[in-house]
């Protein structure tokens, strides 16, 4: 991954966008797991077994300050937290886990949360050469 400033004119933050594709890999992972084990298509289970994972992307992109530069290495950290944290608030919950559950997480959230930004990084990384 390559290291970008998405910092504005005047100090503002770009991290927000990439915040919420995060989220959405949240969202996406929470679904597509509830159609395949069945479960009702219903708001709020979708919510309720979303929010250990979604503190975790929040909680990864504190502890990285991750909105200062999304497109680094330290996102394998928030992957990583995202994951961790989302496990320990399930099994907190009694929502539970199990072995294969938490390789599919992993794998899952890798592909996403470190999909994106190698992609977005080899487009910055592109675009920029080109503007030269």
């Amino acid at each position: 991954m390559e290291q970008t400033n998405q910092r504005a004119p005047g100090g503002l933050v770009h991290g927000s966008p990439y915040l919420l594709l995060d989220l959405i890999a949240v969202l996406i992972f929470v679904a597509v797991g509830r159609d395949v084990h069945g479960h009702a298509d219903d708001l709020r289970g979708l919510i309720k077994t979303s929010w250990p994972f979604a503190v975790g992307v929040v909680l990864g992109w504190l502890v990285t300050r991750q909105w200062r530069n999304p497109i680094s290495w330290s996102a394998v950290i928030v992957w990583l937290v995202t994951v961790g944290i989302g496990m320990i608030l399930r099994v907190v919950t009694d929502q539970g886990i199990a072995i294969p559950f938490i390789f599919v997480s992993l794998g899952f959230f890798a592909l996403t949360q470190l999909g994106w930004r190698i992609v977005v990084g080899r487009w910055l990384r592109w675009h920029h050469r080109a503007a030269r």
